[in-house]
């Protein structure tokens, strides 16, 4: 295709956009697609270290329909200065700034609130170490055969792309691998994985009577009794629930550039107050709708329960979960106003996934001390009504009897797996019933569902460690 046929092609897009859901929307497209394009090539330059060239043609090959507006990107990284700047013909810009200790923050113009990272006071672990110094070799033949299969790339695409795999069996490594340029430190973006974490958070507050499931969620901007809004419950923002009118964040591709929710990540300095001001689709506990802003809504509370300035929530997430289980490799990113970007910010070493998924084998418990108020794991396990994908509480699920969750049972998932997951790829599953945890990151489309591999992953990983059974570790 020419360069000229491709401008017109863009242009029509635009247009196209523009005719169905309004000029208004219309004019966020570039600024959605060049604000996901800064925002992750910052993260995975500054945080990750990785090859940013290399980075941005995994992740847009992974985006179905990207190509009809990356190619006219212009991408600008800048390391002395430690930002990513990308246009699209003049008509989108977005910047992104890399910040010590906090990671990188889209920048609109108006600045960013002034944050200081919290201190690493050195608290000692409460999990007990998961593997020793070194790489972890595949401990039997089977394992290593399935981690080949993971690994290996289709003849044509869509690829895998698979960056790093930690299989956990009884509370140790028992096989990990990594792609050139990644390693057992390397911190590496969850997407909406970080979901999972706010409920871990959320549910230590609720531990601790700093917050309720049932009852009125205490948003300033909902208290008025005669606002449809006050009746919102902490429960329904887990479950995708509330009812709140922002569009969906099911799929990434050209498409999610249309949705309203993806006007609030990559285009608003504050996405919480956004997200709270956006209108009602459906009455609150009627309709599972997923979208990134109940977890935005999520993290403004966590933010306010834990002292109420940005470095209060980072001290807090720190002191009372990363450091009892030994995560050590984490970045919560911040959006401009410095509330923690909940929906899919949070940077993690595959082993640092690994532990925060074995809380959750453990029952919420770390070295003997609760960590999660009794009962948290199956509530956050526990199906939600009419979510077809399978989804609990910040997690997704195989419990219940939705499409999706007998659709992965069909393909050798067990029943009583649930699991953080992010888009393009990323897994942290638990296995209660096999005493597993694998963690799976990469860049894959989310379409068809079997082009990461993971459906084969578990299916081997299961049946490997079920026939040797005296793995090391695993007794």
């Amino acid at each position: 295709m020419t360069r000229r046929r491709k401008i017109i092609l863009l242009t029509t897009t635009i247009a196209c956009a523009g005719l169905a859901l309004g000029a208004a929307r219309a004019r966020d497209v570039p600024k959605v697609a060049t604000g996901f394009i800064a925002d992750t090539l910052c993260s995975e330059t500054f945080v990750s270290g990785l090859d940013p060239q290399r980075n941005l043609t995994e992740t847009t090959d992974a985006m179905p329909g990207a190509g009809l507006l990356t190619w006219a990107m212009d991408v600008q990284v800048d390391r002395t200065r430690k930002d990513v700047t990308v246009t699209l013909f003049g008509i989108g810009r977005s910047h992104a700034v890399y910040r010590e200790g906090l990671g990188c923050t889209l920048e609109h113009g108006q600045g960013i609130a002034d944050v200081a990272p919290p201190p690493d006071d050195k608290q000692p672990a409460l999990l007990p170490e998961i593997a020793g110094p070194g790489l972890v070799p595949p401990q039997s033949e089977d394992l290593s055969a399935a981690l080949d299969r993971a690994f290996a790339e289709p003849a044509q695409p869509p690829y895998r792309r698979t960056r790093a795999i930690v299989v956990m069996k009884a509370g140790r490594i028992i096989a990990e691998r990594y792609a050139d340029g990644v390693g057992p430190e390397t911190p590496l973006l969850g997407f909406s994985m970080t979901k999972s974490v706010m409920s871990a958070l959320t549910g230590i507050l609720v531990r601790q009577g700093k917050l309720k499931l049932d009852g009125p969620a205490p948003i300033a901007a909902w208290q008025n009794p005669d606002d449809p809004r006050h009746a919102i419950t902490v429960d329904q923002l887990l479950r995708h629930t509330a009812g709140i009118a922002l569009g969906s964040s099911l799929q990434a591709s050209l498409g999610s550039a249309l949705e309203p929710v993806n006007t609030m990540k990559f285009a608003e300095d504050d996405m919480a107050t956004f997200a709270e001001r956006a209108p009602f689709a459906t009455a609150p506990g009627t309709a599972w709708n997923y979208h990134d802003g109940n977890f935005l809504i999520l993290a403004h509370l966590i933010r306010n329960a834990a002292g109420g300035k940005p470095a209060d929530a980072l001290r807090f997430a720190r002191r009372e979960l990363f450091a009892p289980l030994g995560m050590n490799h984490v970045t919560l990113q911040l959006d401009g106003a410095g509330t923690i970007e909940g929906s899919s910010e949070m940077l993690a070493s595959a082993r640092d996934w690994a532990r925060f998924g074995q809380l959750y084998l453990n029952d919420g418990i770390a070295g003997g001390k609760r960590i999660l108020p009794e009962g948290w794991v199956n509530y956050s396990a526990t199906a939600t009504p009419n979510a077809w994908v399978g989804i609990g509480a910040g997690f997704w699920t195989n419990q219940g009897d939705s499409f999706g969750a007998n659709f992965r049972v069909e393909h050798g998932w067990p029943r009583d797996a649930f699991f953080a997951k992010g888009t393009i790829g990323q897994y942290t599953i638990i296995i209660p019933s096999e005493r597993l945890v694998i963690v799976r990151l990469g860049r894959s489309p989310n379409a068809p569902p079997e082009a990461d591999g993971v459906f084969d992953l578990v299916r081997d990983i299961v049946a490997t460690t079920r026939e040797k059974g005296k793995l090391a570790g695993a007794n």
